[in-house]
């Protein structure tokens, strides 16, 4: 028997409707990740993700390229998300899709999917917001044991796009604390490699070379923000003019000093980071805080997420590297909890990059 035919027989066997637990098919599409996924209410049957390697050659995502590449990713993705999943497309209630914030011709391709495949079916579409679906990550259940964050929590948010720490009190009760008032704190990082000439994606590798590094060699401006916001460019002005200035000294100075400026740079970033969470911590009063968005994989910042959990005694909340960046799971859930509310989409919304 398949996986969601033993969910739905336990559920009769304890007199419940099928529809409380709906399968729940999600696309998401925003950049440079195809994914999709397969929910069962709360509960992840499957995940695929195909990643694209193209942009390695660029330095960054280039939004032509990474439209063609989820036309032709999207269906076999879609495909082995069913068959993980042990479902058939006459199995799913609804077809959950990122509508945006995103590239928009990314968006377009996950989007137009998601509406042929819903209306072939004539079952309903749910719009989601990628931020909110990071967010919302922490709500995924691989087991019936796995454990969620009560309300109200605190999320900080950091992206290579965004950064915010956010005060949850529902679901979709999401009040902001604090945000960049100018660049993200994963562009920030992305910069630093990209000026180091270290690669693309920068984050992982600037996160590698740092573990063998010492973040006490360098020391980089950090600008004053009134409150709980915060402000990137500053930081990377500053880590520019300061590899400006010794490589006029030093054309290696960069190769000799590697591991050290990466370290350097991460612990100022992250330092800052967790310095407004903190303050945020301390003026709520609230005792659950979480971590979503790419930027949450970086091993410094989980690290210290968990040294203040400790010393300030919360209940941390990490996700798994597999929801940490874009994935169709995290989108499906946050359908789950609309689909129980009956929010659906209209069939004429279109994709939007900004929001």
């Amino acid at each position: 028997m398949c996986p969601i035919n033993k969910i739905i027989e336990r559920q009769k066997a304890a007199g419940k409707n099928e529809m409380e637990k709906p399968i729940i098919l999600s696309i998401e599409s925003s950049c440079d990740d195809t994914s999709a996924a397969v929910l069962c209410g709360d509960r992840i049957l499957s995940n695929v993700t195909a990643s694209q390697k193209v942009h390695e050659q660029y330095g960054g995502v280039v939004p032509e390229l990474a439209s063609r590449a989820h036309q032709q990713n999207i269906v076999p993705v879609v495909d082995a998300a069913l068959k993980n999943a042990g479902v058939l497309s006459e199995d799913i209630r609804a077809v959950a899709f990122t509508r945006g914030p995103g590239l928009l011709g990314s968006l377009m391709v996950g989007v137009s999917f998601a509406k042929g495949f819903a209306q072939s079916l004539n079952i309903p579409l749910i719009e989601v917001n990628h931020l909110q679906a990071h967010v919302l990550s922490h709500f995924i259940k691989e087991t019936d044991e796995s454990v969620v964050p009560e309300f109200p929590f605190i999320c900080l948010l950091v992206s290579g796009g965004h950064t915010q720490i956010l005060l949850l009190k529902s679901h979709f009760g999401m009040e902001v604390l604090g945000e960049t008032i100018d660049d993200a704190a994963g562009e920030a990082i992305d910069k630093a490699a990209k000026i180091m000439d270290l690669g693309y994606p920068g984050g992982p590798i600037i996160d590698r070379l740092a573990k063998e590094g010492n973040a006490e060699v360098f020391h980089f401006a950090v600008p004053h923000i009134e409150g709980n916001n915060y402000s990137f460019s500053g930081i990377k002005t500053s880590f520019l003019y300061f590899l400006r200035d010794r490589l006029a000294e030093d054309p290696d100075f960069i190769e000799k000093n590697k591991a050290d400026l990466c370290a350097s740079i991460q612990q100022c970033i992250v330092g800052f980071l967790m310095k407004k969470l903190e303050r945020a911590v301390k003026e709520t009063g609230v005792k659950q805080v979480a971590i979503a968005g790419g930027v949450s994989a970086n091993s410094l910042l989980r690290s210290e997420l968990e040294r203040l959990g400790k010393r300030r005694r919360l209940r941390v909340f990490i996700p798994k590297f597999q929801y940490c960046t874009d994935n169709a799971a995290m989108v499906g859930i946050v359908g789950y909890f609309k689909y129980l509310k009956g929010d659906f989409a209209d069939i004429s919304l279109p994709p939007y990059a900004k929001g």
